[in-house]
This record gives C-alpha cells, sequence and structure tokens, in this order.
C-alpha cells in the first residue's frame, strides 16, 4: 500500500476550492430563480434544484473532511456509505427469518472485513472476498434456517445486494492501496477524479434532459432520463474529467477516454437500479439525501463504474 497521506495535497484543496465556487455558483443562480418567481408561487424544479444543491454541499463538506483526516477516515466513509446503501437494498427486498443469520454475516462480518482488508492493503483477499467465499457461504447459512420458500430468489438477492452495495463501492476506497509510479501520496485525487467525472455526469444529464430533452431512453424504467439528457451528459462529464487530467497519472486524452468509459458505466449503473426499483414498485431507495432520495440512490452509477476505474488502472499505471 503507498504511504498514507498525512494532509490533502496543495492540488487537491484547489479542487475542492473550484468545487466550492462551482456549488457557490450554483447556489446564486438557485437563489436567483426562486426571487425572480411572481410573488406567492413556487416551482417543483426549482424546490427540487436548491435541495439537490445543499445536499452536494453537504456531501462534498464530508468528503473534504475525511480526506484531510486521512486514508482510514476515507475507508470508514465508504464502509458507512455501503453499510447504508445495503440496508436501503435489503429493506425492500424479500426476505424471512430463515435469512436472518445470513444478513448477520452480510452486515457484520462480510461488509467491515471487506474494508479491513482495504485498510491493509490485501488486494488478493479483498477482490475475491465476496465473490468467491461470501457467496458460498449466504447460501449454505440460509439453508441452516430450514425454509426453502423462493430460497433462490432470496438467495440471489442477498448476493446481488452484497455484490452491487458492498463489493463494488469498496473499490472506490481501494485506489489508495494503489502504487503508482511517480504518484505516490496522492491517490486520494484518483477517489475525486472518479467522484467528480461520474456524479457531474449525473448533474449534467438531468440539466441537459431538463433543457432539450425530447426524446425518452426507457420510461418504463427511467420516466426522467432522455437521450438528449444522457449524450449531454456523458459528453459534458468527459470533458471535466480531461479538464481534471493534471490531478491524475493520465495524460489528458487518456483522463478524457477514461472518462467517457466511467460515465457510461455509471449511466449503466443508474438504469439497472433504476430497474429493480421498478420492480420493487419504488421511487426512491430511501429519504436519507434531501433532493437525492437514499444513499443508494446517490452512488449506484458509482457502483458500476469504480471497479473498471480500479482496474483500468491498476494494470495500466499500478
Amino acid at each position: 500500500m503507498p504511504a498514507l497521506e498525512s494532509s490533502p495535497s496543495h492540488t487537491l484543496l484547489l479542487v475542492f476550492a473550484g468545487i466550492a465556487g462551482c456549488l457557490l455558483a450554483a447556489s446564486l443562480i438557485a437563489l436567483i430563480l426562486r426571487v425572480t418567481l411572481p410573488n406567492g408561487r413556487t416551482s417543483p424544479v426549482i424546490l427540487n434544484l436548491n435541495a439537490r444543491i445543499n445536499a452536494w454541499w453537504v456531501m462534498a463538506l464530508i468528503l473534504a473532511l475525511a480526506f484531510w483526516a486521512g486514508n482510514a477516515a476515507t475507508i470508514a466513509l465508504f464502509a458507512f456509505v455501503s453499510f447504508q446503501s445495503l440496508r436501503e437494498y435489503i429493506s425492500v427486498t424479500y426476505t424471512r427469518r430463515g435469512d436472518y443469520r445470513a444478513l448477520l454475516w452480510c452486515f457484520f462480518f462480510f461488509l467491515p472485513l471487506q474494508y479491513g482488508l482495504i485498510g491493509i492493503g490485501w488486494y488478493g483477499l479483498f477482490s475475491i472476498l465476496i465473490p468467491v467465499y461470501a457467496f458460498l457461504l449466504l447460501p449454505i447459512s440460509s439453508t441452516l434456517g430450514a425454509d426453502t420458500t423462493r430460497f433462490l430468489e432470496r438467495v440471489a438477492k442477498m448476493q446481488w445486494g452484497l455484490m452491487i452495495c458492498v463489493y463494488c463501492l469498496s473499490y472506490v476506497p481501494a485506489l489508495l492501496t494503489l502504487d503508482i509510479h511517480e504518484f505516490g501520496g496522492r491517490n486520494l485525487q484518483l477517489i475525486v477524479f472518479l467522484l467528480l467525472a461520474v456524479q457531474s455526469s449525473d448533474v449534467f444529464q438531468y440539466v441537459w434532459g431538463k433543457l432539450l430533452g425530447r426524446r425518452k431512453l426507457a420510461p418504463a424504467i427511467s420516466p426522467s432520463k432522455t437521450l438528449e439528457g444522457l449524450i449531454g451528459g456523458v459528453l459534458t462529464s468527459t470533458a471535466v474529467g480531461a479538464a481534471l487530467w493534471q490531478i491524475t497519472p493520465f495524460l489528458w486524452w487518456q483522463a478524457a477516454l477514461i472518462a467517457l468509459t466511467i460515465n457510461i458505466l455509471g449511466f449503466f449503473g443508474g438504469f439497472v437500479l433504476s430497474a429493480i426499483k421498478r420492480d420493487r414498485g419504488i421511487k426512491d431507495w430511501g429519504q436519507m439525501i434531501e433532493g437525492h432520495g437514499g444513499m443508494l440512490d446517490r452512488v449506484d452509477s458509482v457502483s458500476f463504474s469504480a471497479p473498471i476505474f480500479f482496474h483500468i488502472v491498476r494494470y495500466w499505471w499500478g
């Protein structure tokens, strides 16, 4: 594992200053839109926009504090994100009393062990812990409950939840374990690149969809997503990724190609999780983050992009 960072780098501080500047500009625009409305009138779109911006302020502050506190705090933060996401996922899936033992394994053994292995940099085990050992142990544990009602469905849902909410998301802090030539001590910047590229795609898809969206992609899965929003969002966030190349070990065109890749994967992450929500008859995974829904609503795109980003960096630059 690379040397731990004692404090955020100067470059990282500049990036967060830039984020604060963008949020300040967004807050000012939202304020102007709100005060220009006729007296006594409200707009659901503007109210939602304000709620989203306020939530982004909070999330950016929490992330900045975790980065300032060091690698251990960053890993702990994403462990909490995984715990909350898994809790939201399990709360809307079908389980029975016979699954309680397996759920205890998920929440209180595999989840903390996965992040603990990342903390000590044991790639060989954290890369296979869940897709091998958890996948074998969970159905064994469920059979001990002697309940075969919808057994395959119940086990598959737990395995899928553990993969998406814990295994895939854990690859965000796992970036800290990479030893990259002439990039030592700056791995936090890789996390910033990943999160800014993927999360900005979500924001820009929302903006372009509101401005130019005409053709719905799949109304039965995600009523608000449009082709124009997807194309505009992915291209704009790819430009954001290219602009951030100096905080990475990539050249500008490599940063653009990687940003394009993870943005496309991020879109399908949100799309797949939306399909699961429609199947369960819910709009959001929860109400934890005002304007965004639950924790899983905010990190669904990251869950699909993080493992691929990790292995791209590990294979070509590690």
